[in-house]
């Protein structure tokens, strides 16, 4: 089941994020965050951005999660949107990604938005499959500009129409 995130989520969220943030460079954050800091992050999308923020669940866990935000502040750029999607470390490969990045971007159409910018350190190849697979191109890769356990790193961009 895909349906959009609650307050009550910030927990499973966090946990699965946190992962990340500890163990890759699938994000540059560094230090692991709380779950008041999870669900202020989630209000700020669904109210300040009026974006989806959604969460999958598998027998009533959650898997995973995908939301969009805002890709730039210019009023110019209000129908772009950047997304981000996690799953679980130990559901990666199970089909979950396809049917909420879907789900997503459906949603995100059906707001009105135009274009979606999906980012990734490199390499990253589950994430690049999932992109291409969803139809987006690569658009721009920046070198060396994260820098995390103690090395550099690209930041790859994927982009498509709605």
């Amino acid at each position: 089941m895909i349906r959009q995130a609650t307050s009550s989520d910030a927990k499973a969220i966090v946990d699965i994020y946190n992962h990340y943030i500890i163990h890759s460079h699938a994000t540059f954050e560094i230090e692991p965050i709380t779950q008041n800091e999870m669900q202020t992050r989630i209000s700020k999308v669904q109210t300040e951005f009026n974006l989806p923020w959604l969460v999958l669940e598998d027998h009533n866990q959650i898997v995973g999660y995908a939301y969009a935000t805002q890709w730039k502040a210019r009023v110019a750029y209000a129908k772009t949107v950047e997304s981000s999607i996690y799953l679980h470390k130990d559901q990666g490969g199970k089909g979950y990604g396809f049917p909420l990045y879907s789900k997503l971007m459906n949603q995100l159409k059906a707001l009105g938005h135009h274009a979606i910018i999906g980012g990734m350190s490199l390499p990253n190849e589950a994430s690049r499959a999932l992109h291409e697979k969803l139809g987006f191109k690569k658009i721009g890769e920046f070198k060396e500009v994260g820098y995390k356990f103690d090395r550099w790193i690209d930041v790859g961009y994927w982009g498509r129409l709605l």
